[in-house]
């Protein structure tokens, strides 16, 4: 079928993008499923940093693309193999695909799976296929093995998770990455107690997340530290009791002072290695400091080992916020609908695909917390 995408021809672009235009709106060929595979129409998609960071540089993939890795749909057709989702259903899909087999997988780690990452780093579906041509013939990769930039995407049915009919599909989106990294990060990677302290370091929509999350799982103080006093602002109205501008020289020293030394889990979710510096400093002895942000794989970090064994720290990386998709997504969402995690908040706008170099430009901005493309 032929059918509408933005397409990435080639990266790094030079800002500001309603100028430079990386992302293309053109015609591209999408083969029917494959075994264990699915036809899904797109609804809602939205506009993360993972994705700029394709445009940007930040992180090279294969061209062309079509970019879009948090998104929510309906099922078209189920592929060969697929029984268990049926014409109509309401699909999120997750970034990372699991096989199932393999012993991250069978650990529990779906995060971690090895042909996933693999499939990822390679552009293709999980089994190694591409399903997506552009109208002269060209090959085209997937992002994530999801490509929800687009008005259809073919996609394993080991990256679909089947949601209720009772939730907007906007909405749904959102749980696909922000929610996912964000509330996962505070409740599978640092298993935050009731009565616990957290700070969230950059609030993008998946740090914004963790501030949900945060104030879900009972934490007694949640600590918010970002560039932006707006973002700061927001964090407050959804729970944060203590914000702190990232500008201030002083920040560290008067998030320790705020919270007697300290907090027992700081979280990076700017994809900075300063930011991960501060969420270090203002981690309390016997703490752990995790991060979710993807910073420039060339950056570097400075940390004194000393420091580490004296006082007992413990670093986590959180990736996918350390969910099994089939498990965490429904979860987050029955939160979401019972009042306990307002994810509608984060939803600055939405705007049609051919809007999406503007949407890149207000992301990069910071602008908005999470504009979603719909269809």
């Amino acid at each position: 079928m032929r059918m509408k995408a933005a397409v990435l021809r080639s990266s790094p672009v030079a800002r500001p993008y309603a100028q430079t235009r990386p992302m293309s709106i053109e015609q591209v060929h999408l083969d029917p499923p494959g075994r264990d595979e699915v036809l899904i129409k797109i609804a809602a998609a939205g506009v993360c940093h993972s994705d700029l960071s394709v445009i940007n540089g930040d992180r090279l993939r294969q061209t062309p693309m079509v970019l879009g890795h948090e998104a929510s749909g309906v099922v078209v057709e189920p592929g060969p193999g697929v029984t268990d989702l049926q014409v109509g259903d309401h699909v999120v899909m997750s970034f990372i695909p699991t096989c199932g087999h393999c012993l991250p997988c069978l650990d529990g780690r779906a995060q971690l799976c090895g042909p996933g990452a693999a499939a990822n780093g390679a552009g293709t579906l999980l089994s190694g296929s591409l399903r997506l041509r552009c109208d002269d013939g060209t090959d085209t990769f997937h992002h994530c093995g999801v490509s929800g930039f687009a008005e259809y995407a073919v996609i394993s049915r080991r990256s679909i998770v089947k949601i209720t009919k009772d939730i907007s599909l906007v909405d749904a989106a959102l749980f696909g990455c922000a929610v996912m990294t964000g509330v996962g990060a505070v409740v599978n990677t640092c298993a935050v107690k009731p009565g616990e302290s957290v700070a969230v370091v950059g609030l993008g929509g998946v740090g914004l997340s963790s501030i949900l999350g945060a104030v879900a799982s009972g934490a007694e103080r949640v600590v918010a530290v970002d560039l932006s006093q707006a973002k700061l602002d927001l964090a407050r109205s959804l729970g944060a009791t203590d914000t702190f501008l990232a500008t201030d020289p002083e920040a560290a020293e008067a998030v320790r002072a705020a919270t007697g030394g300290g907090v027992d889990h700081a979280l990076e979710m700017a994809g900075s290695a300063p930011a991960f510096e501060l969420a270090y400093k203002i981690t309390k002895r016997g703490g752990t400091t995790a991060s979710a942000g993807l910073a420039n794989p060339n950056a570097r970090i400075s940390l004194s080992p000393t420091n580490i064994v004296a006082e007992e720290r413990i670093i986590k990386g959180s990736y996918q916020g350390g969910c099994v998709p089939p498990r965490d997504i429904p979860r987050f969402i029955g939160l979401y609908q019972s009042g306990k995690l307002p994810v509608d908040r984060l939803l600055s706008s939405t705007g049609p695909l051919e809007e999406i170099n503007e949407a890149f430009d207000k992301l990069d901005r910071a602008e908005v917390v999470r504009h979603v493309i719909t269809f």
